[in-house]
């Protein structure tokens, strides 16, 4: 049966992900453009026996590409070649904002592509007084217009029928709406021809876009040429095409929608406390107090029943299996190693689900708008907010997300900064360390969820200082504005909330869950066999103590590099491993002391063998106040990720940056360990 492409496009913020949601149900999967890393989510459904593949594309305000995610929109629409080419589009425009939705959908109806308008956010519209006026709808409109709400699933089947009409109709739109200005009729006619084009429409985008690296290749050197024949400015073209087309839209706003102009809705009364200079930093930082609190207080029931399941699998693979290095391996490898990370998910989700209700809320808008004034004299602008909040997740999304910073300056930038935002991987490290060195507290108010906020709070400000010096350095001759969207805020549609949460947290399980067992196979290895000398016979692959395996020597050997910091060969162990993912820390040290508790009772938990751990050099516990804020401090400033060393390489176009990150963050971490490590012991 034959699959036909329908692809989403619309401005940011106009519910295009929820209506994706809708059409695909749970039949999705999210990866990168071909060749890029933007984001791309993709999903399937079936309707009259038709099957449909469905591509959500970036958010643009229009076909004139400022930023790389929005130049794959264009170069999607452009290029019959790419592989998410359509056979119908569907705009998503806001109610809200329907003047800038229709200049959206006006660029692309003159495509010459089957196009349907989707209007949405159309529930409880009347309260904030506007009104549409249906019946004007077809008068002013040549392609087919639904008016659906994504969150409460209204005119969604109507839109599915639209699309089936449009995909099995062989009908074409012909007419094009877009006038070229006399003056360049003689080039868009040799771009016709050159190209071997007939849309007089394409002809336009692609002699004002020839500046835009993405646009089809095999357009490019010819569009070069003629550029340079007429000596053409492309951003002239652009704005005469934004003054003509926002004539047309004006008259036929007027007819479609009426908004009250008096009327003030529950956003501006909400904004003009959110958004205050003085009240608004109070309200989120109140609101990260309330999140950092509820990590340690929501999770530690499920952490401890993890643990327990965990420990008592061990157990009982211990004694009812053969004994054997197999047997061997799994109890005292690879499950202890995955559960030092398990254990966190809780956790980690619990900050996944915070940050999903901001975004979802429309609350995140409000954050980037509060921080592009703190933001501008570090080089950086409000935009930047998002990577960096997505930093907290994940380092690597975080930087890819940048590519919506159209200043060249400020998107290196905030790339080189992201990493010092505290990501989920690092969340494991803190939680137990936190846990060993600062007592918890009575009820929801603890010292643990303090500190936990304290060391989010450190990343930011090294984020902060970090950009303030490489904002000395890096050099850019254009000066960027922040323009803004602020969505209307909203009750956050808990499907799209689940759904990410459960893609976020089985995303970090698996990722993390490959690199742990890999990890912990090793680490068994190498802490199971060393040399043993028996009657002049070496024998390389005895079964030997701990310290004198092959793992325990190595350790040993580094140990000087890492005893000014307070460790041991076991921590320097840990911190060697995970440079691979920082996670991996937790799981090693869980894998290291199984292997030294092999013939101990296995159903003790890490945190107790962490705890009473004794450190050989200085007969003080392994983990005591010194030595936690030292280590702390490490992973908070240190480039232990090797796939964001690669991301930022594959962003930077260079070895330049991603060599210089890991040198200064290392530096910076390994001094500020050292040096707290020296003062508080």
């Amino acid at each position: 049966m034959e699959k036909k492409t329908i692809v989403l496009v619309g401005n940011p913020n106009s519910g295009k992900t929820t209506l994706f949601n809708q059409l695909t149900g749970l039949h999705q999967k999210t990866g990168n453009y071909p060749g890029i890393t933007v984001e791309k989510k993709e999903g399937k459904f079936s309707f009259k026996n038709t099957n449909y593949r469905i591509v959500d594309l970036p958010g643009t305000y229009s076909l004139s590409p400022s930023s790389a995610d929005e130049e794959v929109v264009l170069n999607t629409l452009l290029d019959t070649k790419n592989p998410f080419y359509p056979d119908c589009i569907v705009v998503v425009g806001d109610v809200h904002n329907i003047k800038r939705s229709l200049y959206l959908y006006k660029q692309i109806r003159d495509l010459q592509i089957p196009c349907i308008l989707a209007i949405n956010q159309i529930d409880d519209i009347e309260k904030e007084g506007i009104l549409i006026r249906e019946e004007n709808i077809s008068t002013y409109f040549d392609t087919p217009v639904v008016l659906v709400s994504a969150r409460k699933n209204k005119g969604v089947e109507e839109l599915k029928n639209k699309i089936y009409e449009l995909t099995t109709s062989s009908a074409v739109t012909k007419e094009i709406h877009f006038e070229c200005p006399n003056e360049y009729k003689a080039i868009i006619n040799e771009v016709k021809e050159s190209c071997s084009i007939n849309n007089d429409y394409i002809a336009w985008l692609l002699i004002t876009q020839v500046k835009t690296y993405n646009i089809p290749l095999k357009y490019k050197s010819i569009i070069s040429e003629i550029e340079k024949k007429y000596k053409i400015i492309p951003k002239r073209l652009q704005v005469k095409e934004t003054i003509l087309r926002h004539q047309q839209i004006d008259n036929v706003v007027e007819k479609i929608v009426y908004k009250d102009p008096t009327y003030q809705t529950l956003t501006n009364k909400i904004d003009e406390i959110a958004t205050h200079k003085i009240w608004g930093y109070l309200i989120f930082f109140l609101i990260l107090f309330l999140i950092f609190q509820s990590l340690f207080y929501l999770s530690s029931y499920p952490q401890d029943w993890i643990e327990g399941i965990f420990a008592d699998s061990s157990t009982w693979i211990s004694k009812f299996l053969p004994k054997g290095p197999l047997t061997d391996l799994i109890a005292q490898g690879i499950i202890p190693g995955v559960s030092g990370v398990i254990v966190f998910v809780p956790q980690i989700a619990l900050l996944f689900f915070f940050l999903l209700l901001m975004e979802e809320s429309g609350y995140m808008a409000r954050v980037v708008y509060l921080m592009d004034r703190w933001f501008k004299p570090v080089g950086l602008n409000g935009k930047s907010v998002v990577p960096l909040l997505s930093g907290v997740a994940c380092a690597i999304p975080g930087i890819m997300s940048a590519r919506n910073i159209e200043n060249t300056k400020e998107r290196l930038i905030t790339i080189l900064v992201t990493p010092f935002m505290t990501c989920s991987a690092r969340l494991p490290v803190y939680s137990i360390i936190i846990s060993l060195i600062i007592p918890k507290g009575e009820g929801f108010f603890n010292l643990q969820g303090v500190a936990m906020m304290v060391m989010y709070l450190l990343g930011v400000l090294m984020a902060f200082l970090g950009a303030s010096i490489a904002n000395a350095f890096i050099k850019s001759k254009y000066k960027s504005y922040l323009v803004l969207d602020m969505p209307n805020y909203k009750v956050p549609f808990w499907r799209n909330v689940f759904y990410g949460l459960y893609e976020k947290s089985l995303s970090f399980i698996t990722n993390a869950g490959k690199i742990i067992i890999a990890v912990s196979v090793v680490l068994w290895a190498l802490g199971t066999f060393g040399i043993s000398k028996n009657n002049s016979k070496t024998n390389y692959f005895a079964e030997v103590p701990l310290a004198d395996s092959y793992l325990g020597k190595f350790g040993k050997t580094i140990e000087p590099v890492f005893r000014p910091l307070g460790y041991d060969w076991k921590i320097d162990i840990a911190i060697l491993s995970s440079f691979a993912a920082r996670e991996v820390f937790v799981g090693t040290l869980a894998s290291i002391y199984s292997l030294e508790e092999n013939d101990s009772d296995s159903n003790v938990k890490l945190k107790e063998l962490m705890k009473n751990d004794i450190n050989p050099n200085t007969g003080k516990p392994s983990f005591n106040f010194a030595s936690g804020v030292s280590l702390l401090l490490f992973y908070a400033f240190a480039m232990q990720c090797v796939s964001t060393l690669a991301v930022v390489k594959k962003e930077t176009f260079s070895w330049k940056w991603p060599i210089i990150q890991l040198l200064s963050m290392t530096g910076i971490a390994y001094f500020t360990a050292l040096l707290a490590y020296q003062i508080l012991k």
